[in-house]
């Protein structure tokens, strides 16, 4: 088909002409929407002036920092712990971490043959580490000098004592004071409530000695308690440790305590720190320094 020059050129017109509005009309659209993004951002940018204006103020008027969450929990020992110590038991990943198991209790397999130390043997500490005996309650008091005060220790209680006083020997009192403290350690990690083990006797006089042979077999003129290295422990009693402020502990079977206090005793002695004897008659633990 033959196309004539005219035809051609109108028709190339028409092309030109459309391109011509199609583009214009593109244009106007970009240019729409390039003023509504400018003034969009124009706005945002006032808006952030503005909050950041506000947000001065406020701070510039804040008298106090904000407090923390009044949630508080309680250890062991009674005491309460804020959330910052919560936080601070969370691991790495910010996960709560698992509280661990209380230890096992496991006293010991026999009190005789766990504590089977004689009189003998505890004579051996006393002859290495004891003071010369005291005849009198006058006379201890001129003997001070070589004996140490054992009744305002943290970790143990010491009882009335009418048959003896409560000095030791600095060596014998040290001990008392890891006994009291070792015990303490052991019922923390085992769940337990605190518990205070019960001195009832330190050292005796020869007088103390005397009046007590009226009535106490046990009690020999040559009594290790003569010399300020031995101490006598209850098994059957404790002091509970309460806050004054905080809620009363739950009751303890002292058979526990006693188991636990057992392997503390077995752990002093497998190390070569004491001689001990369990008194089933007097309900106590009868214990010498060794080293």
């Amino acid at each position: 088909m033959k196309v004539s020059k005219n035809i051609y050129l109108q028709s190339f017109g028409v092309v030109v002409i459309l391109l011509a509005l199609y583009r214009c009309a593109v244009l106007e659209r970009a240019g729409g929407v390039t003023e509504q993004n400018t003034a969009d951002t124009t706005a945002t940018a006032s808006d952030t002036t503005a909050y950041g204006n506000t947000a001065t103020a406020s701070h510039n008027t804040l008298t106090a920092p904000r407090q923390a969450d009044t949630i508080t929990t309680r250890d062991i020992t009674g005491y309460e712990r804020s959330d910052m110590a919560r936080h601070e038991r969370r691991d790495m990943t910010g996960h709560e971490k698992r509280k661990p198991l209380p230890h096992p209790i496991y006293s010991v397999p026999s009190f005789k043959t766990t504590f089977p130390d004689t009189q003998d043997d505890h004579l051996i500490g006393v002859k290495r580490w004891g003071v010369k005996a005291v005849a009198d309650r006058r006379e201890a008091e001129r003997r001070l000098s070589e004996l140490v005060y054992i009744g305002a220790s943290p970790y143990f209680h010491v009882e009335t004592l009418r048959q003896s006083i409560p000095y030791l020997v600095p060596r014998a009192a040290i001990l008392v004071n890891d006994i009291g403290r070792n015990f303490f350690d052991s019922l923390y990690v085992k769940g337990i409530p605190l518990h205070k083990i019960i001195i009832t006797s330190a050292l005796r006089t020869k007088d103390d000695v005397a009046r007590l042979q009226r009535h106490n077999f046990n009690a020999t003129e040559n009594s290790c308690h003569l010399y300020g290295t031995t101490i006598d422990i209850c098994y059957n009693r404790y002091v509970t440790v309460s806050s004054p402020e905080g809620p009363q502990r739950r009751k303890v079977q002292n058979d526990t305590l006693k188991w636990v206090l057992s392997e503390v005793l077995r752990d002093l002695r497998d190390r070569q720190r004491c001689y001990v004897k369990h008194e089933v008659k007097q309900g106590c633990f009868h214990i010498t320094v060794k080293n």
